[in-house]
């Protein structure tokens, strides 16, 4: 019996994924475990392995494809025994079944704002239907001179393949404006809320444009849903330095002989989630009409990738011990930048750590990566004049600053953990008892 071939949900947040690369063909045998194609989802490029025997008898998505919805056919594979000609054409119609129950489910989808529009007018030109997809049907051409005329495709009516719009069906399009033929459908289109504004018309100055990876698509949206429904709390505090410099020294030449070395970033892992153990108030969820506190500090901590952003966790950061720690984290971050974590190596967290001292940045204010309720964002040691026994001397300071959920977290329970912090930070042999 055939077997279908879906596009796999390889991360908590995918709902669509860009089928990067194909590793097989039509008519190659695979058995379990063998690598049948590279898929980019919102976090990292993953490989998609086979479960079963058998041979590929169809190929149903062209490597390169994006916006392939979690479920989707993608290809068909032959059983054992199974003749793959005979079996290629029988899914034919199998894609029509699952795309149209697709394009309905997520009700959040920008587009989706067009539905009742097209309830109270059935009879509307064809592009509406073609906006009610996932995407408008166009060819590359067109998108660019869409993009670099500020014209929007939901309006213009293809004429092309399936509806495709084509260069042609732009002639004559102003900027902002619907093509001739679906301008009888405006008055009603102008009722329904706009989903997005237009891409900005690019000047006409010498540039290089980038499609978005899913990552930076992912990027974008959650730290714009952050910064538009998470009230953040400011609070930031300057932190001397030398004590945490001397005992990592120290502890370096102890752990040469194992090959260790323990970064400041390391130890101020560890000493941020010393310190949400000290405030749990402060290692909190909110979700809904629930305020979770959890009973172990999971530490994300912000990676930069060529493609964006992740944040690997250090799961029980409160109790690893230093050399664990830094173990984990040169780990994550090495296979993070070559798109090789799993999903559950960068899911969830408690709480988070951006540090960016190495760039030179004196002091910064990190945006909240929800659900969580607080990240630390980290600056630069430097040479101070710092008070110290009531005399003026010169220390290497760092300002660290933390961003709170104020619907979750207190402005007074946010500076018992600033104050938690400093403390560790300042007397480090107190975060290894």
């Amino acid at each position: 019996m055939p077997i279908e071939l879906k596009m796999p949900a390889l991360s908590p947040t995918m709902e669509e994924g860009t089928l990067a690369k194909w590793l097989v063909k039509e008519g190659d045998a695979v058995k379990s475990g063998d690598i049948l194609a590279e898929i980019e989802t919102d976090k990292a490029t993953m490989e998609f392995e086979a479960v079963d025997e058998g041979t590929i008898s169809q190929i149903l998505v062209a490597e390169g494809t994006d916006g392939v919805k979690v479920g989707a056919l993608i290809a068909i594979l032959a059983g054992e025994g199974e003749d793959a000609a005979a079996v290629k054409a029988a899914p034919a119609t199998k894609p029509v079944e699952v795309k149209p129950a697709e394009a309905k489910a997520p009700a959040a989808a920008p587009l989706k704002q067009e539905a009742p529009v097209a309830v109270s007018a059935p009879k509307a030109a064809p592009a509406a239907a073609a906006a009610a997809g996932d995407r408008v049907k166009a060819s590359p051409l067109a998108r660019r001179i869409a993009g670099q005329q500020g014209i929007d495709l939901t309006a213009v009516q293809g004429t092309g393949p399936n509806g495709r719009i084509v260069k042609a069906d732009l002639a004559g399009v102003t900027p902002g404006a619907a093509a001739p033929a679906a301008q009888a459908a405006a008055p009603v289109a102008a009722a329904a809320p706009v989903a997005a504004p237009a891409p900005a018309q690019i000047p006409d100055i010498p540039h290089e444009s980038v499609k978005l990876s899913n990552m930076r698509k992912t990027i974008a949206r959650r730290l714009t849903e952050s910064k538009q429904t998470v009230p953040h709390i400011y609070l930031t505090v300057d932190i001397p330095l030398d004590a945490l410099l001397k005992l990592r020294g120290e502890l370096n030449k102890g752990l040469e002989s194992r090959g260790v070395k323990l970064s400041v970033n390391d130890m101020l892992v560890k000493a941020l989630a010393v310190a949400l153990m000290e405030v749990p108030s402060c290692n909190v969820m909110l979700t809904g009409d629930q305020l979770v506190t959890f009973q172990r500090a999971d530490i994300s901590v912000a990676v930069s990738i060529p493609n964006g952003l992740i944040t690997p966790v250090v799961t029980g950061a409160d109790t690893k011990s230093l050399s664990a720690i830094a173990n984990e984290i040169k780990d994550l971050a090495g296979r993070a930048k070559d798109g090789k974590l799993q999903p559950h190596e960068y899911a969830g967290g408690t709480a988070s750590i951006s540090n960016m001292g190495m760039y030179g940045i004196k002091q910064f204010e990190a945006v909240i990566n929800p659900p969580q309720g607080m990240i630390m964002a980290i600056g630069a040691g430097e040479k101070r004049p710092y008070i110290v026994n009531d005399e003026l001397t010169v220390a290497t300071v760092m300002s660290a600053t933390g961003s709170f959920d104020h619907r979750a977290i207190d402005g007074a329970d946010g500076a018992k953990l600033m104050k938690a912090f400093k403390r560790l930070v300042e007397n480090p042999l107190g975060m290894l008892a």
